[in-house]
């Protein structure tokens, strides 16, 4: 199916305005948690299940390598430029909207992350279930967790290896 330039600009800009809404979501939930969580104990939701507990994470996914910011920013501009590299060489069409959206969740949750780094040097997380001692995590850890996961599965069982192509294409199919 053919994609007018147009067309792939209007989805692009389409993108960039769901990722802006993403990111502003989580880091208004991030600045919910400091306002109402900050030096407070836990506001306990579902008694010994799940509550809202602030942590202020200076390291990566559950709290490994501790205070390496710059490791982290250089990771979040790699993931960023890859991802901003897949969307613009993604095909228009229903088959690749899956991954459009997946890439777009990954983005909002690397920048939103990475937005706490620079400004804080540490990451606001809130959520906290008790129930399974799960480490504390945030809005933009849900989006490129789940993302992952449904990426995982989505390689394993959708996409075959001749869908990514356009990867390797040096100019754009007509």
């Amino acid at each position: 199916m053919k994609t007018s330039v147009k067309s792939k600009g209007l989805f692009l800009f389409l993108d960039i305005v769901a990722f802006i809404i993403l990111v502003v979501l989580d880091q208004y939930t991030k600045s919910l948690a400091v306002q109402y969580l900050k030096d407070k104990p836990a506001y306990v939701i579902i008694d010994d299940v799940f509550e809202l507990h602030y942590l202020e994470n200076r390291g990566a996914a559950f709290g490994m390598l501790q205070n390496q910011k710059i490791l982290f920013v250089i990771i979040a501009v790699i993931m960023l430029a890859a991802i901003s590299y897949i969307l613009i060489k993604l095909p228009r069409s229903s088959h690749y909207f899956p991954l459009e959206i997946l890439m777009i969740l990954v983005a909002s949750g690397a920048v939103g992350n990475l937005i706490d780094r620079v400004r804080f040097t540490y990451v606001v997380d809130f959520f906290y279930f008790k129930l399974i001692n799960f480490p504390i995590f945030n809005v933009a850890d849900i989006y490129v967790s789940v993302s992952c996961v449904i990426l995982a599965v989505l390689l394993i069982f959708y996409y075959k290896e001749q869908d990514f192509s356009f990867l390797n294409s040096r100019k754009e199919k007509e």
